[in-house]
């Protein structure tokens, strides 16, 4: 079978099931695992080639944000070298990903029967769904049912010493994880889920609901006692630098979480925005930062930095 993955959670899903040789196109953003990036491309930036600067970027993702256009478009030319049988793609965002109408038009615009399944989890059990679709369509389904059942397997023993916790006393983690953060997004979807099971509680996002768009002054209204900066499509690095450029309101090292040092950058691109086999990896992440002392060494390497200062840009 010859797959198109337009979605980099349905890429790392395919690599999961040991289908890499199967896979012939990928987007730009597919980048994990790292062998991911020798497979073509069969999508191009519908972001003009000046727009580089990071506050550029930004301002790009809040417009289409807006308007639910795509910052991507298929490559038709690639698309038809490529001569997929299955197409994975997604319903869930119209902004990081093409569309799922735009793929069934061009499909039938270049006069390829390929299968069209969209991937559209909004919560933990929704991934392990898509793994299982992605099995089911691939004639992976051994291979799906197996890495599922070890995503559970982990996933119970985080959630068993959470309960522990619970039953000794330790109270969740007030927080606020932010998905974007020039302007500010509250997490969505998958996300608060997340915080859930790691032990934490998510004071703006809603478990299963779109990221929303919020503003400062009403983190400040719930003062959480962690931020989570996890923007969609940055790893910890590079949300850290976007941190240091962002106009921040001048009270906001009076928030409690600013004021304890607990205000950290996440891999989102990883742990987070992707609804895939890492998202077991995320919630191990975040137990890690709500209790140290019990899940030491939880999180992946390089996943999280912590960020002691806050950077003013307001006059």
């Amino acid at each position: 079978m010859r797959i198109v993955s337009l979605v980099p959670s349905a890429t790392e899903i395919v690599f999961a099931l040991g289908l890499a040789e199967e896979l012939v196109g990928r987007t730009a953003e597919c980048d994990f695992p790292p062998d991911a990036t020798e497979v073509p491309i069969v999508t191009r930036p519908r972001i003009a080639p000046a727009a580089t600067h990071s506050r550029d970027i930004n301002d790009l993702v809040a417009a289409a944000l807006g308007t639910g256009q795509s910052i991507y478009e298929l490559d038709l030319e690639a698309l038809a070298h490529a001569e997929p049988d299955l197409v994975l793609t997604q319903r869930l965002c119209s902004v990081c990903a093409v569309s799922h109408d735009e793929v069934v038009d061009a499909l039938q615009r270049i006069g390829l029967p390929a299968t069209v399944a969209s991937l559209d989890p909004e919560s933990v059990e929704g991934v392990f769904n898509a793994i299982s679709t992605v099995g089911s369509f691939a004639a992976a389904e051994d291979e799906a049912i197996g890495l599922v059942e070890l995503l559970r397997e982990r996933l119970a023993r985080i959630e068993n010493r959470v309960l522990e916790r619970r039953l000794d006393g330790a109270p969740a983690r007030r927080v606020v994880c932010l998905e974007w953060l020039d302007p500010p997004f509250a997490a969505g979807h998958w996300v608060p889920e997340q915080v859930r099971r790691a032990g934490g509680w998510e004071l703006l996002g809603a478990a299963g609901e779109p990221s929303t768009r919020t503003d400062w002054d009403r983190v400040r209204e719930v003062d959480p006692e962690q931020l989570m900066l996890m923007p969609c499509g940055y790893d910890a690095w590079r949300t850290a630098a976007e941190w240091g450029r962002v106009d921040l309101p001048p009270w906001l090292d009076e928030l409690r979480a600013v004021e304890q040092g607990e205000v950290y950058a996440l891999d989102g691109s990883s742990f987070f925005s992707r609804p895939g086999p890492r998202i077991i990896d995320g919630i191990a992440l975040l137990a890690e930062l709500f209790d140290p002392g019990t899940f030491l060494d939880e999180a992946p390497a390089g996943a999280w930095l912590p960020l002691g200062s806050v950077h003013n840009h307001a006059g």
